[in-house]
């Protein structure tokens, strides 16, 4: 998934610096991304100095476990960087990334996202080829990872990776 996002958001003009298992200096970044299997966070942040207090978006799911001390991973995430954080990302096949501009209209990316995180994620959500949708606050993160079940049980059904979109009536 990173990769992918990567690779829109280089084409868009942003500068992107991917760290790897290994860790590695975060300082220069304006948003931290987190893509990582959720069994992992703490360690995969705890590699990366240079990021405490960074804008930071979350698109872990909890296929590795999940820490129960926290409300959603998002907020596990939050509580290591200490910025403001935003969860997005989680709910879109990265497979396919690279169809995203052969679609008819925009596909939605969900995001959940606090006050200081929203229009830097609005605007990577953009970059990435996707349109924007609000699901509010940060407290609906988890409602986000937990949404994840069924966009898989929609795949395993038959109907593959696939995009969504959300649109008020006349949008379309």
């Amino acid at each position: 998934m990173g990769g992918g996002l990567a690779k829109s958001w280089q084409k868009a003009g942003h500068a992107v610096n991917p760290l790897g298992r290994e860790g590695g200096d975060g300082s220069a970044a304006d948003v931290v991304v987190v893509a990582v299997p959720s069994g992992a966070i703490a360690d995969a942040l705890g590699k990366v100095s240079g990021i405490e207090g960074k804008v930071t978006i979350d698109a872990t799911n909890a296929y590795g476990g999940r820490d129960e001390r926290f409300e959603s991973l998002a907020h596990e995430v939050k509580s290591i960087v200490g910025g403001p954080t935003a969860k997005s990302f989680n709910a879109n096949f990265a497979v396919i990334y690279d169809e995203i501009g052969k679609q008819r209209a925009r596909p939605s990316n969900l995001y959940a996202a606090e006050d200081g995180a929203r229009d830097a994620t609005e605007q990577l959500i953009r970059d990435a080829g996707f349109d924007p949708v609000s699901a509010g606050g940060l407290e609906h993160a988890r409602k986000l990872e937990d949404h994840v079940a069924l966009l898989f049980a929609i795949n395993q059904a038959g109907g593959g990776p696939f995009f969504y979109r959300i649109a008020k009536p006349g949008e379309l």
